[in-house]
């Protein structure tokens, strides 16, 4: 099932509470999340398999926008089950856009997020019919991600959509990415979060190399950044602001795989890499 919505809506923060653990990385800004990633939850009544997609963006356009935008239309096509997250203090056009895109025959369900921000909670009624006005959903369901709030009534209404069939994954898998792609996503979370407005999003990483020794993994790892003066704002005086990066994606990392990490990263320009159609295909856009 997807989870669709605007940037900013808390799509991935809403993954990270059904699954009980951080896989989905997050930040106060939109457009963090940029690739597809199913994160899968076993009950014994059912399996969920929840697809954490990108902000839907419509803002701004750029090369590496129509590409995300492109991944969230494929992984509307395939699924069983959409959620589609919305905020529940307000509904904006950019929500009525990802409404819009809802495929027939699929059933989707509202999640009306961060209820726990809104302090008269009469306005929820009136948010809801707003919401039901916009399409029929299977469901309309308000809930706190942050906060874990009404989860378990959220997963039973996904629940009662999903198709009778085999488990698709093991009953202790948690995701069908590898550990490459989250020490990499955990590496770019950090600067998102520690990093103005303009650095981040012309930011990506790719990981050189990922060895297991014993209990240890090894990772060698490259921070891209599209110009020069970027890469002395992410070093930070003395090299500060990376270290402070590295440490706290490599504690976010031992939490997740259960061992140690080694982890050093490098910078390096790659001019215009968000614009170029042979970058990002190569960085896995």
């Amino acid at each position: 099932m997807a989870i669709v919505g605007r940037p900013s809506v808390g799509k991935s923060t809403l993954l990270n509470a059904l699954l009980g653990q951080k896989l989905s990385i997050t930040s106060n800004k939109p457009q963090t999340t940029r690739h597809r990633i199913n994160g899968i939850l076993s009950e014994p009544a059912a399996q969920f398999v929840f697809v954490d997609t990108p902000g839907f963006q419509t803002l701004h356009r750029s090369r590496l926008n129509d590409r995300l935008n492109r991944a969230v239309r494929d992984t509307l096509s395939g699924v069983d089950v959409v959620v589609v997250v919305l905020d529940a203090a307000r509904v904006v056009k950019a929500d009525r856009e990802v409404v819009a895109l809802l495929p027939t025959g699929v059933a989707a369900i509202a999640a009306l997020n961060k209820i726990d921000l809104v302090k008269e909670k009469s306005v929820l009624l009136p948010r809801l019919a707003e919401i039901a006005a916009l399409y029929p959903f299977a469901a309309l369901v308000p809930v706190s991600a942050e906060k874990s709030t009404d989860l378990d009534v959220l997963k039973e209404e996904i629940a009662r959509n999903l198709p009778i069939s085999a488990a698709l994954y093991g009953i202790d898998d948690l995701t069908d990415r590898d550990e490459r792609f989250l020490a990499a996503e955990f590496i770019r979370e950090k600067i998102f979060r520690l990093l103005g407005d303009e650095v981040p999003y012309e930011t990506t990483v790719g990981i050189d190399s990922f060895a297991l020794e014993g209990d240890l993994r090894r990772i060698h790892a490259t921070v891209y950044v599209a110009r020069p003066g970027q890469r002395a704002m992410l070093l930070g005086e003395k090299g500060s602001r990376m270290k402070a990066i590295a440490s706290q994606a490599r504690a976010d990392m031992e939490r997740l795989f259960g061992g140690r990490v080694f982890l050093e990263v490098w910078i390096r320009v790659k001019a215009k890499w968000p614009q170029s159609e042979t970058a990002l295909t190569r960085f896995g856009y």
